[in-house]
């Protein structure tokens, strides 16, 4: 199905299933532990053995010698696997770092062995017993250190990452009113639940393994890459997933490691990263360090915006996109963007929940309450005066929905924003000095072709396959709505099975993409299948109406069972999108509104309040929407005021690289949260009239916390994570 064209009317509109409160459909699964996450698949295949992973003690430099002879020899060992053994992989499109072969060490905790046991505990007491002899080179792990040497990003034609429109400079110098300064974030790790696992088996040559992959044709691509081996030979299966916030988006080292040694010692192989590996061996959010100028007109007009960010990465890698929604989000006639990388022996920085937005939001939306302030403008009211409905950088191009100053108005009145004292420093309660902050969001919204297959059994039940992930965001339980939608059943007569690579290609879990598309890709399955039961039963499909486990046309009304009387039907399909996209900007906004309590005598911040209000079209299922930006703001809280990985800048790694050190946020921190959505859809996003909601929930959050924490204390910081120390010297 090709969508070129705005969406009218179409079955999805009745809302009778979309756009209910559902409760997940695989949440019984869950909460019992029956759902089958990727190391915990004991059943897919016989005799399993463990392998346990062993990280390179270096960040850079070259492996002299490998003495594996003991770890051989260990109790309930089967075989060892060493990188000396195999050159490189090749890498996938998306993927920076050595993922296994070689002598060449590219960052710590790289992988170099893998041993195969009997028994998880044999395997590890085994991989200690391996002895490496390391040639180290000097490294860069200092992002501060390089930065001020830090060229521009190039972009995929080798061109300088920097975008103008409009005279920047000469518009700044002509302001009446400026605003220069930096900020930084931190790298930070995905911290899911479930860490990086696979169970790998060989048939001869086919290779299948049950995996916890977000983006399962890419792995599939990737996998049979890195293994030199035709696609077709390459099966994944990754039905459930424990979180994986983006570092799950490509393979990682024990998808093809696990591969490796399962052909290597001749039985299935069960890997798990260890929770260091996962900080060092995976990917990370990348620090950043985020020069922002504003010019404004006396009346609060934005005249000048300069957005320019520096990261760090691998020689190859791409830098943290952080500038992406200054392109676009307010108004200014003049701007420039740019990024600039510095190379860095670190791990690998890719994509984490709302990349680019996230962290860029997070100074963006200072450096806007730094020029309310400067301006005497309440920031809501500044925001709203710099809203534009078209492209910036593209006047051309108008946004197909943009709903960003209902977001601000609806917030402010529920948050209680006219009670905010604009002078910092003046709220006092007891011990506590309480501030208010906003702070607006925005993430793009992505069109991806999608694909799906439905079934439609002689026993009424509707089947949809796809090989879509649900890492945790409620997918089965939406396309299993949009199925029910489309064909006129209740939710129980819709069955959905995701994740395997033999199914068709969907979206999907990826970058707020993943539900509007995949959804979808079902809705055109599903319209296929309407076409052929409406035909069998002597109906016109184009006229036929699905209602109440029939088909209605008229007079005339047939059970949706009288289709398969002569066997189950099967639609296949994909959305496809021509340049709708091109001509509209598209995006999903939000406000997000906090109050915090800053203790006068010890420092400590305290979240008092948080609401959200988000505009993200049509809400396919209010009830795991508000779960997903609920789960955003708390994610946003971390990175504001506790989530840092500290990097040894001597011995190039992520010192607090687990669970006990690299701290999240807990339910003592975080308060009730209110979120509310707009009732708006987009016609230009999908049949579905459909945007994400996971991601957008995340960006602005950790601005609007130190916003407030300045209205409280009256200091304001620039760095993140807001910890006490950042203000403790400086309370009155």
């Amino acid at each position: 199905m090709l969508f070129d064209t705005p969406a009218s009317r179409n079955p999805i509109d009745r809302q009778k299933v979309i756009g209910k409160p559902t409760d997940r459909i695989d949440g019984p699964l869950k909460v019992t532990g029956n759902a089958p996450y990727a190391y915990e698949r004991h059943d897919v295949v016989p005799n399993q053995a463990y392998g346990y992973i062993l990280g390179s003690s270096i960040a850079t430099g070259r492996i002299r010698s490998m003495d594996v002879s003991k770890a051989k020899q260990a109790p309930g060992v089967i075989d060892v696997v060493s990188t000396l053994d195999y050159e490189p992989a090749p890498l996938g499109p998306q993927n920076t770092a050595n993922l296994f072969g070689g002598a060449k060490i590219d960052h710590y905790h790289q992988a170099i062995a893998l041993v195969v046991a009997e028994t998880f505990e044999e395997a590890r007491a085994a991989a200690n017993l391996i002895e490496v002899d390391y040639k180290r080179n000097d490294g860069t792990f200092d992002l501060e250190a390089q930065a001020d040497s830090a060229d521009y990003a190039k972009g995929p034609e080798g061109e300088d990452l920097v975008e103008r429109h409009g005279d920047f400079d000469k518009a700044f110098e002509s302001a009446e009113v400026t605003t220069d300064a930096t900020y930084r974030t931190p790298a930070e790790t995905h911290a899911m639940m479930e860490p990086h696992a696979t169970i790998a088996n060989w048939d001869g040559d086919k290779l299948t393994v049950w995996t916890s992959n977000q983006m399962i044709q890419w792995g599939k691509r990737d996998l049979a890459n890195a293994l030199k081996i035709p696609q077709e030979k390459v099966r994944l299966d990754s039905p459930f997933l424990g979180g994986g916030f983006g570092s799950k988006l490509f393979i990682r080292s024990d998808v093809v490691i696990a591969a490796i040694g399962a052909r290597q010692s001749g039985r299935p192989v069960k890997v798990a990263l260890q929770r260091p590996l996962i900080a060092n061996n995976t990917t990370h959010r990348p620090a950043t360090i985020q020069r922002i100028r504003l010019g404004a007109s006396k009346d609060g007009r934005l005249t000048a915006i300069a957005h320019e960010s520096t990261s760090g990465n691998l020689p190859g890698g791409k830098p943290e996109e952080a500038v992406n929604q200054t392109k676009v989000f307010y108004a200014g006639a003049h701007r420039k963007v740019a990024l600039r990388l510095a190379e860095l022996n670190m791990p690998e920085g890719n994509a984490m929940r709302a990349p680019g937005e996230a962290p860029g939001l997070m100074a963006l939306e200072i450096a806007m309450d730094e020029m309310a302030e400067k301006l005497g403008m309440d920031p809501v009211e500044f925001r709203i005066v710099n809203d534009t409905q078209v492209d910036p950088m593209d006047p051309d191009r108008p946004f197909s929905r943009r709903n960003f100053v209902e977001c601000l108005r609806q917030g402010a009145e529920a948050f209680g924003w006219d009670k905010r004292s604009a002078t910092p420093g003046k709220t006092v309660d007891g011990d506590w000095l309480v501030g208010m902050g906003m702070a607006a969001g925005y993430r793009g919204n992505i069109l991806m072709k999608s694909a799906a297959r439905v079934r439609l059994g002689k026993d009424g039940v509707v089947s949809v396959e796809t090989d879509m992930t649900d890492i945790g965001t409620g997918t089965y339980t939406i396309l299993a709505q949009t199925a029910a939608e489309m064909m006129g059943l209740p939710l129980e007569k819709v069955k959905v099975t995701l994740g395997d690579s033999d199914f068709p290609i969907s979206a999907g879990s990826g970058g707020q993409w993943g539900a509007n598309n995949s959804t979808a890709g079902v809705y055109a399955a599903c319209v296929k299948l309407r076409e052929q039961a409406a035909e069998k039963v002597g109906l016109d499909p184009q006229k036929a109406n699905f209602t109440n486990g029939r088909i209605h046309l008229g007079n005339k009304s047939v059970p949706l069972t009288e289709a398969t009387a002569d066997g189950e039907l099967v639609g296949e399909d994909a959305i496809e999108y021509a340049d709708v996209d091109k001509k509209y900007q598209q995006a999903t906004f939000a406000s997000h509104f906090v109050q915090m309590s800053v203790n006068r005598f010890t420092g400590v911040p305290r979240i008092d309040r948080m609401v959200a209000v988000c505009s993200a079209g049509r809400i396919l299922n209010p009830k795991a929407a508000r779960s997903q930006v609920i789960g955003a703001m708390t994610m946003g809280a971390g990175a504001a005021l506790m989530e840092h990985l500290a990097v040894d800048t001597r011995f190039g790694f992520f010192v607090n690289h687990d669970l006990a050190n690299y701290e999240v946020p807990v339910h003592a921190d975080i308060p009730h949260q209110e979120v509310t959505f707009i009732d708006d859809v987009d016609p230009y996003s999908s049949p579905m009239k459909a945007k994400g909601v996971g991601e957008l929930g995340l960006c602005g959050v950790g601005a609007a916390i130190a916003n407030a924490i300045y209205n409280a204390t009256g200091i304001r910081t620039r760095d993140y994570p807001i910890t006490l120390e950042n203000h403790l010297g400086r309370l009155a």
